[in-house]
């Protein structure tokens, strides 16, 4: 069943990787190119997951994981982090401000879908 999905990062080229990886899997994808953008996106539309990446201008991914877990819609909605970093104290901060899962980059397109697949089981 295709979701709707919003790709959140500063690097053009990742949401387009992103975006191109998820409409070939058959879901319908939206991009913000930082968390303020992709907040004042998602306070007037549902999306059935956010994929955002951590460090980013204006708002970095952390900080949006936690003012979407404030609005009301956005409690159970899965959001992954992106990050280059592997310290585990990030991946505490974004565990704790509410993020569901997390990928390394770099990462292959074959694991995003993968990663689809296991959130969302057919």
């Amino acid at each position: 069943m295709p979701k709707k999905i919003i790709t959140v990062d500063d690097a053009m080229t990742m949401r387009k990787m992103i975006s191109f990886t998820l409409k070939e899997a058959g879901h319908e994808v939206i991009e913000a190119a930082d968390g303020a953008i992709a907040l004042n996106l998602l306070r007037n539309q549902a999306v059935d997951l956010v994929i955002s990446d951590v460090n980013m201008p204006n708002m970095d991914g952390i900080t949006l994981t936690r003012r979407l877990r404030e609005l009301p819609n956005f409690k159970t909605v899965p959001i992954i982090l992106l990050t280059t970093e592997s310290a585990p104290e990030v991946k505490s901060q974004g565990k704790a401000a509410g993020a569901t899962g997390w990928i390394v980059k770099p990462f292959k397109p074959e694991q995003l879908v993968a990663l689809l697949q296991r959130l969302f089981p057919v």
